[in-house]
């Protein structure tokens, strides 16, 4: 995700109801009822190094509130029985193919038996925050695009509905936090990569237990861990102000009725757990149980994924290898 607006202006579970209802060119279409088409055409993007096949990767199609909307889909190897499902979101400016190259999360979800959706954002963008703009006249149209793409995921790609994990970075990052704060019953767990709560008239409340990890870096040099409360107007889209990256782990915390936190020091990044207070001996409920959070703060990282192979602007800052935020962020949804 690059960012350069921003940087330019710098000085759980399911609901029984539904379940039982149950930005690149577009490479591939949906059938009129939904059904993706399962072979993507030549030449649709693949991660570094990978190559596309019908039996793994398709972008497709689905129409929701009467707009087309298209995604990429990774399907594991194994299609055996139900299987958990990524909702992944890229950054403000980007693409699904880019945020697939920037994390790898198909390959690490892959190996995991997790399916991987990769939705594109409309005008290359997420409606993280709950207020109307120009571009975003509904600012709920995301929300109920995501619960439509997990819906017919369930219905057609055997996704786990208590398995459902949202994940995004920066823009999208917000929207992973939008999702699981506004629909606790339907995100079994969520992790945001330089992603915050916004703040203001665009606010975001978290409503019920969820599991949550922030991962942010120091030294951002494009959303400050410190939060934006105002940040300057942008001719394009505006920018929401935002919580601190710290407030935002909080207040999904107190939605969960977590305990006081605990900060444990690691290499080259500090661990920061709000532990279900009814968790108990060492290391209870780091990663697990109804409202666990946890926030890791990168020493030295930029607006970027710790982690990464993927090179990104030199403007976004450093991308810290002292934790893998991929792998970090699975083995936290696998725990939940």
């Amino acid at each position: 995700m690059r960012s350069l607006h921003d940087l330019t202006l710098r000085p759980r579970r399911w609901s029984r109801a539904l379940a039982l209802a149950l930005v690149l060119p577009l490479a591939g279409c949906a059938t009129g009822d939904g059904q993706p088409d399962a072979s993507p055409p030549a030449g649709a993007p693949t991660r570094a190094g990978g190559t596309a096949s019908a039996a793994a990767d398709v972008r497709a199609e689905l129409r929701v509130d009467g707009r087309s909307r298209t995604y990429l889909l990774h399907r594991p190897a194994s299609a055996d029985g139900p299987r958990p499902l990524v909702i992944a979101f890229h950054g403000r400016g980007s693409h699904a193919a880019e945020l697939r190259e920037q994390s790898a999360l198909e390959k690490a979800a892959g190996a995991r038996g997790m399916l991987v959706a990769y939705p594109e954002g409309i005008d290359a963008g997420w409606g993280a925050g709950t207020a109307k703009t120009p571009r975003r006249p509904d600012p709920g149209l995301d929300v109920r695009f995501t619960e439509a793409l997990i819906e017919h995921l369930v219905r057609t790609e055997q996704a786990d509905p208590e398995r459902v994990y949202v994940a995004g970075f920066s823009n999208g990052g917000s929207m992973a936090l939008r999702m699981a704060a506004e629909r606790p019953g339907l995100v079994a767990a969520a992790a945001s990569v330089a992603g915050q709560l916004p703040t203001g008239a665009a606010a975001v409340e978290p409503t019920g237990a969820v599991p949550v990890m922030v991962v942010y870096g120091a030294d951002d040099p494009v959303r400050p861990i410190g939060g934006w409360p105002s940040p300057p107007p942008d001719p394009k889209e505006p920018i929401l102000p935002s919580r601190s990256a710290r407030e935002t782990a909080q207040a999904f915390a107190e939605a969960g009725g977590a305990g006081a936190p605990v900060t444990e020091k690691e290499k080259g990044y500090d661990r920061t757990v709000w532990r279900p207070r009814n968790a108990s001996g060492p290391g209870a409920g780091a990663g697990a149980g109804a409202g666990a959070v946890q926030l890791l703060v990168v020493h030295g990282g930029g607006h970027t994924w710790p982690g990464s192979s993927f090179v990104p602007d030199k403007r976004l800052g450093p991308t810290s290898d002292a934790l893998d935020a991929t792998d970090t962020i699975l083995d936290f949804f696998a725990a939940g």
